[in-house]
C-alpha cells in the first residue's frame, strides 16, 4: 500500500516548507530544493530533519 494522494497534498520539507515528490519507488519523499529524502518505513513517512539522507 502507498501513501495516499490526499497526505501527500498536505505533506511538507520540515525544514523549509516546500513541496515534497514521492520516490519513483514509493519508498520516501524528495525535497528539490532542500536536496533531502525522507524515508517511508511501513507505510509511515519518516519526517525528522536529523533522519533525512543528503542527496547528491
Amino acid at each position: 500500500m502507498t501513501l495516499q494522494k490526499e497526505l501527500l497534498d498536505i505533506l511538507v520539507c520540515p525544514q523549509c516548507k516546500g513541496e515534497l515528490r514521492l520516490t519513483e519507488r514509493e519508498d520516501g519523499l524528495i525535497c528539490d530544493r532542500c536536496k533531502l529524502l525522507y524515508e517511508i518505513k511501513d507505510e509511515i513517512p519518516i519526517m525528522l530533519i536529523d533522519e533525512a539522507k543528503k542527496l547528491s
